[in-house]
Formats: C-alpha cells, structure tokens, sequence
C-alpha cells in the first residue's frame, strides 16, 4: 500500500510539474518576469516536497520490499512517462527515453513532442533577448531537438545579467535553484534504492543503483553552472 500511494502521489506532483513548466515557458516567453519568478518558485517548493517523500519510503525496510516486489512484474520507475516527459521539457534529447513505449502509445507521442519542442532554457535564452541583452543568432536558432550544450558565448551573456544585478539574473538563480533541486532528486533516489535493493537489478530489468548514480552531477542548465568560473 506504502509503496503505490506514494507512486500515484509522485504522478500527481510531474502532472503539476509539466503544468508550471509549460507555464513558465509562456510567460518567459512573454517577458513576464515577476509572474515567471511565481512560477519557479511554486515549481520549487514541489520539489522539495518529492524529495521529502523519499523520507516516507524509506521507511521501508529490504525485506518488506522483497515480499512483494515480484507482484511488480515489469514494472519500472523507468516507465513513468511523466518524469520522463519532465526530463524532456528540461532540455534532455536521449531516443532511450522512448524505448520502453510502444511506436504507436501515447507516452512515447508525448516525450517525443517534448524533445522536438524548444527547452525551458531555450525559452529562457529568448527571455534574455528580449530584456535587451546580445544573445548570439547561432543560440537564439539553435536546433531544439539536441542536446543543450555549454556555450563560451552563452555564459557571457549570463555574466552579463549578473553584472548587471538585474531581474534576469534572479530569474537565472531561480533556474539553478531548480537545477539544484532536480539534482537532489536524482540523489536521494539513488540512495532510496541502495538502501531498499543494493546493488541489485532493478525492477523491469534495468541495472538499478549503478545506472541511477551515472545520472548525477549532470546538470539540466549547463552554462548556468560554468558561468560561475568566469572571472
């Protein structure tokens, strides 16, 4: 019971997610700085509260989560096309994503739309162009369906904003208070199934804890972070 009420509370907070960040890219898009700020902020406090969630199930002792971890099937935290939806509109571009959805399902429809649709820091980049800072024309047209990259020119764009102590660079905070946030995420489940499976295959097959910890220290916002070396 443990277990599933606190997947199906999971799902309800990404159905959130993707809502504030589908409105938070409007209202950057629209120079909407102080609502966009609102936005970020309730985007945040969501996080910490998935996060602190963890505390619940780890409540959960390793042979409690034995007796009934078979009833699973294939069954996979991998399979919540939700999060996976949520990566997307961050910015990640991976096909394997998608793999575990059928060509013709839903899901895979909708992280595959998610991919092929501008990121959050995209929106944020045209944010920055549009409070009059020198974006590059080479950024502003990138191709949104690859991967985010750091970028020497973006980052000086960013010092920029900070130099300046405008609203732009609180918003720019914001972002890598998410950032942050999303990171913390990825740790503390990691840690949830160290505790719960050690090293052990995860559920539906997939390599468990050893393919979770390859996906930390990986930050959403790259050139958010590598900004910080500028002199």
């Amino acid at each position: 019971m443990l277990f599933i009420v606190i997947h199906q509370v999971y799902e309800l907070w990404f159905k959130q997610l993707l809502h504030e960040f589908r409105k938070l890219q409007a209202e950057l898009a629209s120079g909407q700085t102080t609502h966009a700020m609102r936005t970020l902020r309730r985007a945040l406090a969501i996080l910490k509260i998935v996060v602190a969630q963890l505390d619940v199930l780890e409540t959960m002792t390793p042979t409690q989560f034995t007796r009934f971890r078979d009833w699973l099937g294939t069954s996979s935290g991998f399979e919540s096309a939700q999060f996976r939806e949520i990566e997307a509109v961050l910015g990640r571009r991976d096909p394997m994503m998608v793999a575990r959805y059928g060509e013709d399902s839903a899901e895979r429809a909708r992280i595959m739309a998610a991919m092929s649709r501008p990121s959050v820091f995209d929106s944020f980049v045209r944010y920055l162009a549009g409070q009059g800072y020198d974006v590059p024309a080479e950024i502003m047209r990138r191709d949104v369906t690859e991967p985010l990259t750091a970028s020497d020119a973006m980052q000086q764009v960013l010092k920029k904003a900070y130099d300046d102590d405008s609203d732009a660079a609180v918003v720019s905070e914001l972002l890598v208070d998410l950032d942050e946030g999303v990171q913390e995420w990825r740790y503390r489940h990691v840690k949830m199934v160290e505790r719960t499976i050690g090293g052990s295959r995860g559920t539906g097959g997939s390599a468990g804890a050893t393919y979770l910890r390859t996906t930390l220290a990986q930050p959403t916002f790259p050139d958010l972070w590598a900004m910080r070396s500028l002199g």
